[in-house]
């Protein structure tokens, strides 16, 4: 602006009223994006409601895709809203909402709608009564595959390394196991230091930090017709070995439950060799 009023204070004075007016970036509806207080407070009480009732349990071992059993319709809103706020199975929060009592129950799903304002959808817990509940334990690579599967319902736990990684068979095939885990171990050594640098929100910081070969949970809630599709394409050669297996092992915790509908399933075995020539 200096330049051109040196040359013209004319032209220097309708530049500047174009140049350096006043600019408001923010779309118009950044406005109405306050803090949604029903969000924070309910995850606040939802996360100290699951650390009470599991009270420090140690996490039991769990398989890598858990089809897990009908309960009553308030068992289910109760442990899937604590689902995402903890590390636990969600067979393992179930037997224990189960034997908390009804009053411990309905505290639970009180939590879950005690902030709710009068413009707040329901939590995605409360997308409920599906007939197909997978619990799944998975690494964070191939869990990005299965999450791009939107007409399911997904109820995420956070990023962790409380579940260990996953060894992919290169690994040995290459000689450098003991370099791989060493390597990750010290990858997990430095989340956890990330974890307790303090301030308000390293824990959520250091997720940005974990290998995708470290596991984390997610349940998959879906009808039949989503099953089928997740089985079948997932299973296909072309695809991953992590999340083949994970859709593999869907189809078969169906098939064990629901042998009759086995067939309808167009699934590719995943044990068979896959020829790399044909993928």
């Amino acid at each position: 602006m200096a330049e051109i009023r040196a040359v013209s204070p004319e032209i220097a004075e309708r530049a500047e009223r174009e140049l350096l007016r006043e600019v408001r970036v923010a779309p118009t509806l950044v406005k109405y994006a306050d803090p949604n207080l029903y969000e924070i407070e309910t995850r606040r009480e939802l996360q100290q409601a699951a650390a009470e009732l599991m009270r420090g349990a140690a996490i039991e071992p769990a398989p890598l895709v858990d089809l897990v059993d009908e309960e009553p319709f308030e068992i289910e809103l109760a442990t899937t809203l604590l689902y995402g706020h903890c590390h636990y199975s969600y067979r393992q929060l179930c037997r224990a909402v189960e034997a908390g009592g009804e009053a411990r129950r309905r505290e639970i799903i009180d939590l879950g709608l005690r902030h709710r304002g009068p413009h707040d959808e329901l939590l995605r817990p409360f997308s409920a009564g599906q007939q197909f509940r997978f619990d799944i334990l998975m690494d964070i690579g191939g869990f990005r595959d299965m999450h791009r599967h939107r007409r399911c319902v997904q109820i995420m736990q956070d990023f962790t390394t409380v579940h260990g990684f996953d060894t992919p068979p290169e690994v040995d095939s290459a000689g450098v196991r003991p370099d791989y885990e060493s390597t990750m171990k010290r990858a997990e050594a430095a989340v956890q230091g990330l974890s307790a640098s303090g301030g308000e929100e390293a824990a959520q910081n250091a997720q940005y930090a974990i290998p995708f070969a470290f596991r984390k949970r997610t349940l998959f809630k879906m009808d039949f017709a989503e099953a089928v599709y997740i089985s079948e394409l997932r299973t296909t050669p072309a695809g991953h070995a992590s999340y083949r297996n994970v859709a593999y092992a869907m189809y078969e915790a169906v098939a064990a439950r629901y042998p009759a509908l086995a067939k309808y399933f167009r699934v590719h075995d995943v044990r068979e060799p896959v020829d790399l020539l044909k993928r």
